[in-house]
């Protein structure tokens, strides 16, 4: 467990302050998008707008990164076991807050809401790498 951790620490340590800066803007950007999106659509919603920085930010952004280079499907499916421990936290701490009768309560049963959000979340993962590597190419990269 010891190598691992060091081994992820290494990783976070190496990379470019130029490419964290791109990861916190992008999804502090998303994040506080997502939460607009979900008060708007009463699906669901941080208690406190700051939720965005340690979620998104401090958690999301780190282990997003320790994620680039794997492929695909391993970035889903481990942000899928990240946003699964992140969603069950929010919910049961009640630092999330969810809109009783929302449209996915209506579609998949109020039973399946925290499962279809992880579901969805972990997406974030691998595309928010996508998108942070070719937003930081396209503004870094050196003609």
């Amino acid at each position: 467990m010891k190598e691992i951790a060091a081994k992820n620490l290494e990783k976070l340590r190496s990379v470019p302050k130029t490419l964290i800066i791109t990861y916190v803007i992008i999804y502090f950007v998303w994040g506080l998008g997502m939460n607009r999106f979900g008060i708007e659509m009463e699906i669901a919603k941080f208690t406190y707008w700051w939720q965005v920085i340690t979620c998104y930010i401090l958690y999301m952004v780190p282990i997003s990164i320790m994620l680039r280079g794997y492929s695909f499907f391993d970035q889903y499916a481990y942000g899928l076991v990240a946003m699964g421990i992140l969603e069950f936290l929010g919910y049961w701490l009640r630092t999330s807050y969810v809109y009783p009768n929302n449209i996915l309560d209506t579609l998949f049963s109020p039973q399946n809401f925290s499962l279809g959000m992880a579901l969805f979340f972990a997406l974030y993962f691998p595309a928010g790498n996508w998108l942070v590597d070719k937003t930081h190419q396209l503004i870094f990269s050196k003609k």
